[in-house]
């Protein structure tokens, strides 16, 4: 370690001083806040080259003009009496990282994509960035001039169903995940002579992915400009409602898999969805108000609401049924299902209302959950008796709103519970997210994009350990 000599740094102290805009008593001030004992006499004394100070106090006191000067002058800074090697690193994967990370501090949404093209020239990378539109059809483009992509019929695609990596004609494409969740992917392509198919590479672009992912879904938070992209047209009040009621589309631990889509997506009207994993179990639940009608959008984010309240309590199923029940009293009528999973041993325990379709996926086979019902949450009788069923590892449950299997084309036949075992058991072996989204969009093309229910699934994979 080399220690600068002392009139040196004094001298140089003595004039970063001079660019800082504090009077010799705010100096003084900063000095003594940092823990400085000496007097303002003193303070003068040395600055003028009167007096000598210990390193301790020479340090401190070069620490409060720097302090100034990054409020006012960037990047000038006084010396400390030993040399300090610049801790942000200047090339390489982690200066990839750490741009990321200062880029998006306080930028707003629409400023990401130029903050990950910096990020991928310190990896010598060009990066284009994608994201799913809320109807998960197509891939938007954030770099201005690039063609959207069709989730069912591109390589971009592809990558974006399975959650894979994949490499074509020198470019690497890989999804766009916060934690678990598909929220796009990325087309990049290097520069020189680097080698997509490069492992380490590879991994990096893994880092930025989850990286990037997290960040698109924090700035998405307190602004629109990235919501806004990925928006194909207006969505109505009460799908608004809904939407920002919802909780992820996708959510993992290492035995449990939920994934879950809506539609229509811009129309939803009385269709929610939520989960809570721990250690131990997954709490999943439903609520459907049947009919698109005028307040059914407030029922069921009331029932939600109940449903999470008590659930944040430590409620029992029970609980969790009845208190759904009386937050709903004289409301219009909701159905659904309150379930919880136990993570160790696939136990299923589920109290269901209204007329609900719960299906387990066995072995590629799926068969309907068969247990008492009570015609509504609010029902006076109370909860009827719990449903149990015990779970193989790698099976799934399936929950699913009424205008899955009641949505009707234009001649009024039914999508229908047949055509929902078919579409569940051939796709069994998917992702959980990519199954429910087949199955929305093919309810959605049975019923020519006209509903009078929404068409809502949620389905979870057990995975024991």
């Amino acid at each position: 370690m080399r220690f600068l000599p002392e009139d040196e740094q004094r001298r140089m102290i003595a004039a970063c001083f001079g660019r800082s805009d504090l009077s010799l008593e705010q100096l003084w001030m900063r000095y003594f806040a940092l823990g400085g004992s000496l007097s303002l006499l003193e303070l003068d004394a040395y600055l003028n080259g009167l007096v000598p100070l210990p390193r301790v106090d020479r340090d401190m006191l070069a620490h409060a003009v720097n302090e100034r000067l990054d409020e006012v002058a960037g990047p000038s800074r006084a010396p400390y009496s030993h040399s300090v090697s610049d801790a942000k690193p200047l090339h390489g994967p982690l200066k990839a990282l750490v741009d990321l990370l200062e880029g998006a501090h306080r930028a707003p949404p629409e400023r990401l994509p130029a903050i990950v093209a910096d990020a991928g020239r310190a990896l010598d990378l060009d990066i284009g960035v994608y994201l799913a539109d809320y109807d998960q059809r197509t891939l938007v483009p954030l770099r201005a001039g690039a063609p959207s992509l069709d989730i069912d019929t591109t390589l971009g695609g592809d990558v974006y169903r399975h959650a894979a990596t994949v490499t074509r004609d020198g470019t690497l494409w890989t999804v766009l995940v916060d934690g678990v969740e598909r929220l796009g992917v990325l087309e990049i392509v290097p520069d020189g002579d680097a080698d997509p198919d490069d492992p380490a590479l590879r991994e990096q672009c893994r880092w930025l992915s989850a990286l990037l992912g997290h960040l698109v879904t924090i700035t998405t938070q307190y602004g629109d400009g990235l919501d806004r992209r990925r928006r194909t047209r207006r969505r109505g009040s009460p799908a608004e409602l809904l939407w920002q009621s919802l909780p992820p589309m996708t959510a993992a631990t290492e035995s449990v898999v939920v994934g879950l889509s809506v539609q229509p997506a811009y129309e939803l009207c009385g269709t929610v969805f939520d989960y809570a994993l721990s250690e131990e179990r997954a709490q999943l639940a439903m609520f459907d108000a049947g009919e698109r009608t005028r307040g059914a959008n407030t029922a069921v984010v009331s029932a939600l609401a109940a449903y999470r309240a008590a659930r944040h309590g430590g409620a029992s199923l029970g609980e969790q049924f009845a208190a759904v029940g009386a937050e709903l009293d004289g409301r219009p009528a909701v159905g659904g299902v309150v379930a919880e999973l136990d993570l160790r041993t696939g136990s299923l325990r589920l109290l269901a209302a209204g007329q609900p379709t719960t299906q387990v996926v066995c072995r590629g086979e799926a068969l309907p959950v068969t247990g008492a019902t009570a015609p509504r949450f609010a029902a006076a009788d109370g909860p009827p008796p719990v449903t149990e069923v015990r779970l193989e590892s790698g099976d799934l449950l399936v929950l699913c709103s009424r205008g899955i299997t009641e949505t009707t084309d234009g001649t009024g036949k039914p999508f229908g519970r047949a055509r929902m075992t078919g579409h569940l058991s051939r796709d069994a072996g998917d992702l959980p997210p990519e199954i429910a989204r087949r199955l929305t969009h093919a309810v959605l093309a049975h019923g020519g994009g006209e509903f009078r229910q929404d068409a809502g699934v949620l389905i979870a994979r057990w995975i024991s350990r």
